[in-house]
């Protein structure tokens, strides 16, 4: 009796283990000439239709057209170094219509010789991840730009008073590099001439996480000069809990003291 022609779900792809059809995560694997070779259910259900047929697709056809050339070139150079890939990112129109954000993990496959017959590839959609830390980067540069811009030294210290970041104007006041600066401690950064019956400081670090406040003080810099500034210093309010996560300082130069002796 004929039993009929066969069919597979994702035909003409070869069968494969149903753990991967059921895999949430979109499962590819490609040859060594970078054609897909096998999909589960979650890649298909995420490929465009006008792509046509993803099977027989080169992989770098899925990508968006100014990676093309480099996804390719990594591609060749990975098989031909074998080892395990690292995870890459890659931007690829899916049936959203749009370029979505994609991570993708990767591992050889490898023939009896042990030598790379293809790959496999998982991917995770990081879109919103990675525009969140895009937001977060481009914000971190303006406020750093800004700071960079302003006459006025300022100086954001940490809870226990540990200097995390400072602008040039800074630098300039106390006579010290910006990135000596970062790890310091305020009382580091603004020392006061010596000579006081008690321990004096500058900056009332203490204070300045409680409530702002202004005061006038004299520092002496690298250079062994003492300086006269203006400072002003508050609290920084971490903007989702509300808790207190440092403080910020921004100091002016009032008048010259002369030089220490």
């Amino acid at each position: 009796m004929n039993p009929g022609p066969v069919t597979t779900p994702l035909a003409p792809q070869p069968a494969q283990p149903p753990e991967i059809d059921e895999l949430p995560l979109p499962y590819l694997e490609i040859d060594t000439q970078g054609k897909v070779t096998r999909v589960n259910r979650a890649t298909l259900d995420l490929h465009h239709p006008a792509g046509g047929d993803l099977v027989g697709k080169l992989v770098w056809d899925l990508v968006a057209f100014d990676e093309r050339d480099f996804s390719r070139a990594a591609f060749q150079a990975q098989i031909e170094a074998g080892g395990d890939p690292p995870p890459i990112t890659r931007n690829i129109f899916d049936r959203t219509g749009s370029f979505r954000t994609y991570r993708l993990y990767r591992s050889l496959i490898c023939d009896a010789e042990g030598k790379p017959a293809g790959m496999r590839m998982v991917g995770v959609d990081v879109t919103e991840m990675t525009e969140a830390v895009d937001r977060a980067r481009r914000a971190c540069q303006w406020l750093e730009s800004a700071m960079a811009s302003m006459s006025d030294a300022v100086i954001l210290a940490d809870t226990l008073g540990v200097v995390r970041s400072v602008n040039p104007a800074a630098a300039k006041l106390t006579g010290l590099d910006p990135a000596e600066l970062l790890g310091m401690t305020i009382e580091d950064v603004l020392p006061v001439p010596g000579g006081q019956s008690t321990p004096q400081t500058a900056l009332d670090h203490r204070t300045a996480l409680e409530r702002h406040h202004e005061a006038n003080a004299t520092i002496v810099n690298r250079a062994g000069e003492h300086v006269h500034i203006h400072i002003g210093a508050g609290p920084i309010i971490d903007i989702d809990n509300g808790s207190v996560c440092g403080v910020a300082a921004v100091l002016r130069k009032i008048g010259s003291a002369g030089c220490s002796g």
